[in-house]
């Protein structure tokens, strides 16, 4: 005799529900709390980026597909006639020339001056501390100050011109010289901003370990060696984000333009920047004007994305 223990029953398994009573769990949980106070928190700035970047980019583009002229209250459609003019457009050419000059003057002065006064602060010697403020203190004055006095010591009959009167040199007009002109304005923003790149490098400079450096010296490696085998790779991340920096800001020049040369002489100093707000505000072509701002934009973000591709080539721990 077999003695069946167990439910022989093949039938589908009915669904248990909650019990009978049971309440069921409250949707205002804490991992939906934690989710809106994260929303809370990046709200002010995913709506200042909304505000202040988004919608003027596409209001620009909008603006560059019309002929709006504010005196005469027009605002007519023209589609790719901006465009079109970019090719027309004798000036474009000196002032692209002199937008590149300006920023390969500015780059390689301000990031070879800044990181030669890293190097010379970065030494344990007295009045560091004093070369240091020095050196930064004109970061934080007033850029409109700062190019008015400078405008004032490059004039003709300046101060910079009486110093060399007095040891009997003819100086030249800075600021009206063809050869000159540009060379003024990039030694005047480059001492302005020169200090920031210099901390940023110096920092990155006492981060080094001194280890390495005494086992170059044990090994025979010269202070030269020793500054392109160790120095520079290992700071090579910072060189990247100065030099980001800088060329974005080198494209962005106007105020140094606007009170020392006014883009002269001739359009020897024209910028696009400068350029962009003659169109806009003083021929009043805001519809090319928004055309322009758009080029520069598409420079600026293709010269950001180039830098950022090469680090895997030249920034260390990047290949």
């Amino acid at each position: 005799m077999t003695v069946s223990t167990g439910d022989t029953r093949t039938g589908p398994v009915a669904k248990t529900g909650p019990a009978p009573g049971r309440a069921r769990p409250p949707w205002w949980t804490s991992r939906r709390r934690d989710q809106l106070a994260g929303y809370l928190f990046v709200a002010p700035q995913l709506v200042g980026s909304i505000v202040f970047v988004v919608l003027p980019l596409v209001l620009v583009v909008w603006y560059s597909l019309h002929e709006w002229n504010v005196l005469a209250g027009t605002f007519n459609f023209v589609g790719g006639d901006n465009y079109a003019q970019l090719a027309e457009d004798t000036n474009l050419g000196g002032v692209l020339k002199a937008t590149g000059l300006f920023s390969v003057g500015l780059v390689v002065f301000n990031l070879g001056l800044a990181l030669l006064l890293a190097v010379l602060l970065n030494q344990k010697l007295r009045g560091t501390i004093v070369f240091r403020t020095l050196f930064f203190s004109p970061v934080v004055v007033s850029l409109v100050a700062w190019t008015i006095v400078w405008g004032f010591l490059l004039q003709d009959n300046g101060g910079i011109n009486g110093l060399l009167d007095s040891i009997g040199v003819d100086g030249p007009n800075w600021l009206r010289g063809e050869g000159t002109a540009m060379l003024s304005v990039v030694v005047v923003q480059v001492f302005k901003n020169v200090g920031l790149n210099m901390v940023l490098f110096l920092a990155a400079l006492q981060g080094v370990p001194g280890e390495l450096y005494e086992a170059a010296e044990v090994d025979g490696a010269s202070r030269m060696r020793q500054f392109w085998r160790i120095t520079v790779p290992l700071i090579s991340p910072t060189i990247m984000l100065t030099s980001i920096i800088t060329v974005v800001g080198s494209l962005q020049v106007f105020a140094q333009i606007a009170v020392l040369t006014q883009g002269g002489p001739g359009t020897s100093t024209t910028v696009l920047v400068y350029y962009l707000y003659q169109q806009a505000f003083q021929f009043h072509h805001f519809g090319y004007g928004a055309t322009l701002s758009i080029v520069l934009f598409a420079i600026v973000l293709a010269l950001t994305v180039l830098q950022w591709q090469m680090r895997k080539k030249w920034v260390f721990h990047e290949s």
